[in-house]
């Protein structure tokens, strides 16, 4: 196995890590909760609950009918695929990377949900007084730190474009 390919298989890694731990930690919540119940972790601040969100963030689109499930179902398989082949083609540095990874984990960990549930599972509450975040789960977690570092990758390490065999000449 040559060392490219190696380090490669780290993202793969990478990714179906997110997959696993969003699925076992959903499983756990879906063998102890009921829709709605709560329990309290940090007073005041962090609960453990299940909700379900046939959306995507912050509801979004929750109330359509159905089509919506498809739609974001696609929407994770493409940029899945996207970010996997620009995984192999390097065109990430380190941090884009594993932000890459962390992002396909993440979207095929609630693509899965989709899939089983027809909506995705979300378990984790934070909140203060009568103010709350919406619930979220692991995989939108591996979505926004992954997002996180791309974003970095894109302002702090810009790809040089790579020579071309073509000799440039600059008169007309």
């Amino acid at each position: 196995m040559s060392s490219s390919l190696s380090k490669k298989t780290a993202y793969l890694l990478i990714a179906l890590t997110g997959i696993a731990l969003d699925q076992l930690t959903k499983w756990e919540i879906l063998a102890h909760f009921q829709e709605g119940e709560r329990l309290n972790i940090i007073p005041s601040l962090f609960d453990l609950t299940l909700a379900y969100n046939p959306g995507a963030a912050f509801s979004f689109l929750a109330d359509q009918g159905g089509w919506q499930k498809f739609f974001f179902l696609g929407l994770a398989l493409v940029i899945s695929a996207y970010l996997a082949r620009a995984i192999l083609r390097d065109e990430f540095r380190l941090s884009g990377k594993i932000g890459a990874a962390m992002i396909i984990g993440g979207a095929l960990g609630n693509a899965i949900d989709r899939l089983i549930h027809g909506h995705v599972v979300d378990f984790l509450l934070f909140y203060w007084k009568d103010w709350s975040y919406p619930a979220f789960n692991v995989a939108d977690s591996f979505i926004c730190v992954g997002a996180v570092l791309l974003v970095l990758d894109g302002l702090f390490h810009k790809k040089q474009p790579k020579p071309t065999d073509e000799p440039t000449t600059d008169n007309p």
